[in-house]
């Protein structure tokens, strides 16, 4: 059974390593600031990711790989880390992870939109109601309507809410291209390309930027530092190479449905953990806008 479902055990495992990235980044760059922590969590994540591969495969780096997953592998890493991750940390500084996790169930209708425009596939009936609920859900979180007033506002920072789509948007090419770049080639050592590349992307932004002082400060706060490490474990080790195995083994869109499940995850530990005053409406939008990715694949 674990074997003819790999993928979407793997993209189970993806969500829950997801919702504890999400809690200990929004942690620590609440401490450290995104802009180090963004840095400091890949260094690490490579890291573990360089170990691990040197273990399992005798191979500290993915020297193995050929040209083409090297790449596409690279431009993946590029979008997905330097231009998405980089948007997505600075929302949950804004707006907290589990808002911007929220935003982030949008990854697979962007999936399903960009296959309509680029290659033609078709869209169903079902695809347009369940890309209508994810929207439908996420704007009954972050739209309010005061007691009042006529228009209708927005519930959390504006800024917040693009940095998290933005987010979103470069996780959905990200994942489409690593798909396609890795092939057969091992999850984890795809990671490590799609890694070095993001590192080598975000090193030269921070140059343009002038950002390396803030990425020193993170350095020198043992609690900012310690949080980062914590999350960089889960994330880029874990979470991104366990997502690359689900796509591997599975369906990208059966993949993304199952890893969409992070914003009603996220719930319980936001509250205990963050101690976040959440509101039925709020529990609402989650749950439909999960429902809403899950009818995009379903019966496909």
């Amino acid at each position: 059974m674990f074997q003819s479902h790999l993928g979407e055990i793997s993209a189970l495992l993806t969500a829950v390593f997801w919702t504890v990235t999400a809690l200990s980044f929004e942690k620590a760059g609440k401490i450290i600031g995104s802009l180090a922590v963004n840095w400091i969590r890949m260094l690490f994540g490579i890291i573990f990711l360089s170990f691990f591969t040197w273990v399992t495969r005798g191979m500290f780096l993915p020297t193995d790989a050929d040209l083409h997953a090297w790449c596409w592998l690279s431009i993946s890493g590029l979008i997905g880390f330097v231009i998405g991750d980089v948007l997505l940390f600075q929302a949950f500084v804004l707006i907290g992870s589990r808002i911007s996790m929220l935003i982030m169930a949008l990854v697979p209708p962007i999936t399903t939109l960009a296959s309509w425009l680029l290659m033609g596939e078709t869209l169903s009936v079902q695809d347009f109601i369940g890309m209508t609920l994810v929207v439908g859900g996420i704007a009954l979180v972050v739209l309010e309507h005061p007691k009042g007033e006529k228009a209708i506002k927005f519930s959390h920072p504006v800024s917040g809410l693009f940095f998290a789509l933005g987010g979103a948007v470069g996780q959905a090419v990200g994942l489409v291209l690593s798909k396609y770049g890795m092939g057969d080639y091992n999850a984890f050592a795809s990671t490590q390309i799609r890694i070095l590349a993001g590192l080598a992307g975000m090193s030269l932004l921070y140059f343009i930027l002038k950002a390396w002082g803030k990425v020193r400060l993170g350095f020198k706060n043992p609690k900012g530092l310690l949080v980062t490490i914590n999350g960089a474990f889960w994330g880029p080790f874990l979470g991104v190479s366990f997502s690359l195995l689900a796509v591997q083994h599975a369906l990208v869109g059966v993949a993304s449905t199952i890893m969409a499940i992070v914003p009603v995850l996220i719930i319980p530990p936001a509250v205990i953990l963050f101690k976040e005053k959440i509101n039925l409406k709020e529990v609402m939008g989650a749950v439909i806008a999960v429902l809403g990715v899950g009818m995009l694949f379903l019966q496909k």
